[in-house]
């Protein structure tokens, strides 16, 4: 069973549409016990660290989700969902879940590199590292993001993906079996699906 985490942070309608689009049945949870009982777990987001690591908190989800992935068992995820799957962020004070040893900043440019802030739209992303989640994923496939912070990974193992907005960032990330993509696959057309289709493969 796939579970995507309802914590009132996410757009879970998109990710459940996608889902159904490659036929593959999702469930909503926002409770220990359903998290507990799935086999694959989707965390999404929008919004800021702490509110988010708030609402994961007052739900009584972080152990759950932490226990999820002591197990090996399959955890993804979206954007600040990405995110709050790191230790901390320039964004807020809480700590974050510390599944994946990165920080996250906020784009910060040099060299009168004018730029806007969040980083909205679609932009190439390069592979730099195999993995399954990535099978019949062209080379340089285009991904949509919104993002004003991105992760910085203390191991450089764990970047799975990077794109560039005026330097290069991590676009995704893998530890064990913990995936993150700071893009939204659920909204990335083909090359979000085949994503999201071989995360249910897995």
């Amino acid at each position: 069973m796939i579970a995507v985490i309802d914590y009132g942070m996410g757009n879970v309608g998109s990710i459940i549409n996608m889902f159904h689009k490659i036929h593959e049945d999702v469930v909503l949870v926002s409770d220990s016990a359903s998290i507990e009982s799935a086999d694959k777990l989707i965390l999404p987001g929008v919004g800021s660290f702490d509110n988010g690591m708030s609402k994961l908190g007052e739900l009584g989800l972080i152990n759950p989700i932490k226990k999820h992935a002591s197990k090996g068992k399959l955890l993804l995820g979206i954007c600040l969902g990405m995110q709050l799957l790191g230790k901390s962020s320039e964004e807020g004070k809480l700590k974050g879940l510390s599944l994946v040893d990165f920080h996250c900043q906020r784009f910060s440019f040099k060299n009168n590199i004018e730029l806007k802030v969040p980083h909205m739209g679609w932009n190439l992303v390069a592979v730099k590292s195999s993995d399954k989640i990535l099978n019949e994923i062209e080379d340089l496939p285009r991904y949509y993001f919104v993002h004003s912070y991105h992760a910085v990974c203390n191991d450089n193992n764990d970047i799975l993906m990077t794109s560039i907005y005026g330097y290069e960032f991590t676009a995704a990330v893998k530890h064990g079996s913990v995936y993150g993509t700071q893009f939204h696959p659920e909204k990335s057309h083909n090359f979000g699906m085949t994503l999201l289709q071989n995360f249910a493969r897995l």
